[in-house]
């Protein structure tokens, strides 16, 4: 056999092995089966019965995995439900699992739908940019890219504005810590000043009342050999000045008694004539 008929059978027995793998019949049930399950639960959640349609749908996609309805159908009702990390779970869950570029595109489409819910504006960018992808023509996707985009900038610009602003705060904090700071010395500074100040007074103060009591103190200081005045006390046999005086004045008093006697009798020795009267 040459190498072209070994090629040939080769590719054959390939295409019998992907086909024999597509429609083993086990799978098929399977698939079958949760396509139903998958519809049941699309009525349940029709009639409002979401318990009950969630549990049909994880049945569903228990079944086989290769339904990637069940999933994205559950993500619906857990986004609708405001369940938003579920939904991304299933919605991720049927991205993966889809064999055809439409189903891939809405499951991608809608987690681009949870990021921007969760305002993660740049994942959401990629999810529309993978759902254009798979679906080029889709005008809502095309808008909410855009509509991503726009807020992407936005929050960017006023990210920028904020950073600008707490800049601007931490320089204005700065400057004023350095101005209570600068008064802290400057008061610092002339407190010191003023204590020298007082210091200094008093010294200067205590140096004037040092200088004055010098000079009492010399001014009451007596002559070598004699005693201080409050000291000075009379010798034996002195008499004080006082007792001088009054001694004097004693004498002066026995002087003027005896002159007075004296007087008296000069006075009463003279004869005096009668003078008649005509």
């Amino acid at each position: 056999m040459d190498k072209l008929h070994y090629l040939f059978y080769a590719i054959l027995l390939s295409c019998v092995s992907i086909y024999a793998q597509e429609s083993d019949p086990a799978k098929e049930k399977a698939l079958r089966a949760s396509k139903n399950l998958t519809w049941e639960a699309n009525q349940e959640l029709s009639s409002d019965n979401f318990i009950q349609a969630e549990a049909e749908y994880r049945k569903a996609i228990s079944k086989s995995d290769k339904n990637s309805i069940a999933p994205y159908n559950l993500g619906n009702a857990y986004y609708k439900n405001d369940s938003y990390s579920e939904a991304f779970g299933r919605f991720k869950q049927a991205g993966e699992v889809a064999s055809q570029k439409e189903n891939k595109h809405k499951a991608f489409h809608n987690m681009g739908n949870v990021f921007m819910k969760r305002k993660e504006y740049d994942k959401a960018i990629e999810a529309y940019k993978e759902a254009l992808r798979n679906n080029p023509s889709d005008e809502e996707t095309r808008y909410n890219l855009a509509l991503a985009k726009e807020l992407a900038k936005k929050e960017k610009d006023q990210q920028k504005d904020g950073d600008k602003e707490e800049e601007k705060d931490q320089k204005d904090k700065k400057e004023e810590d350095q101005d209570k700071e600068n008064k802290g010395d400057n008061k610092e500074d002339q407190e010191k000043k003023d204590e020298d100040k007082k210091d200094g007074d008093e010294e200067d103060q205590e140096k004037e009342e040092n200088k004055k009591g010098e000079g009492d103190d010399k001014k009451e200081q007596p002559k070598q050999g004699q005693q201080p005045e409050e000291q000075k006390q009379p010798r034996p046999n002195q008499l004080s000045p006082q007792q001088i005086k009054n001694l004097l004045e004693a004498m002066q008093n026995e002087e003027r008694k005896v002159q007075e006697k004296m007087d008296a009798k000069k006075v009463k020795g003279v004869k005096t004539k009668n003078v008649k009267d005509w």
